[in-house]
């Protein structure tokens, strides 16, 4: 089974690759799990492009493959902030709950229907062979007045997806996935990839295939 590098420090992103990609033929583990250190700038402007410079410089400083993922929360009343700063938006080394909190100052005062949103995700897998799939999701929602919710992680506390005032972090990580950006982008990564591997009927075992 080959071992597949996630090029994050973020656990929870960690664990939704894992639970969508299950069954893959691969040993999905973290950089710290393979022991190795590295710390990539991300200064592009665009999700794909973060992810593309995380997943080939994490490929070529490894010799594994690499799946690299840029998240981000669009605000469209701020003018799609945080965006591609999402992760530093308070500060280079901010928490979550510095980055949510700061987000609720910018919006005091704004009414509900002003305050519509969009998470969006763009996934690359690098291959040493100089291969690279590409996936992307969105998910369209609000951005509630205080946080609600003990799941997740990032946004997920104040990231409204229904009429009832729902949370991302109010939903189990199942129900999360079926309709997150990131689980939308996973899935069309796994698409992908099934037509890479084809499962022979016994054993469980992955046939190889060439990415056309």
């Amino acid at each position: 089974m080959k071992e597949v590098i996630v090029a994050t420090h973020n656990m929870g992103k960690l664990k939704e690759i894992r639970e969508i990609l299950y069954g893959m033929p691969f040993d999905i583990i973290s950089i710290e799990e393979g022991g190795y250190h590295i710390d990539i700038v991300e200064d592009r402007t665009t999700f794909e492009g973060n992810a593309l410079k995380k997943a080939i410089e994490t490929m070529k400083h490894t010799g594994k493959i690499v799946i690299a993922d840029d998240t981000g929360l669009e605000v469209y009343y701020l003018n799609g902030q945080p965006g591609v700063y999402s992760a530093r938006f308070a500060g280079e080394n901010a928490t979550d709950e510095e980055n949510r909190i700061k987000l609720l100052r910018l919006l005091e005062g704004v009414p509900k229907e002003d305050r519509g949103a969009a998470f969006k995700c763009s996934i690359v897998m690098a291959y040493p062979d100089g291969r690279i799939l590409k996936a992307e999701g969105a998910c369209e929602g609000s951005i509630g007045f205080s946080p609600r919710g003990s799941n997740g992680f990032g946004y997920d506390s104040i990231f409204v997806i229904d009429d009832d005032g729902t949370t991302f972090a109010e939903l189990a990580p199942e129900e999360k996935n079926k309709i997150s950006h990131r689980g939308k982008a996973l899935r069309q990564l796994r698409s992908i990839l099934e037509k890479t591997y084809n499962m022979h009927d016994s054993g469980g075992a992955y046939e190889n295939r060439s990415i056309k």
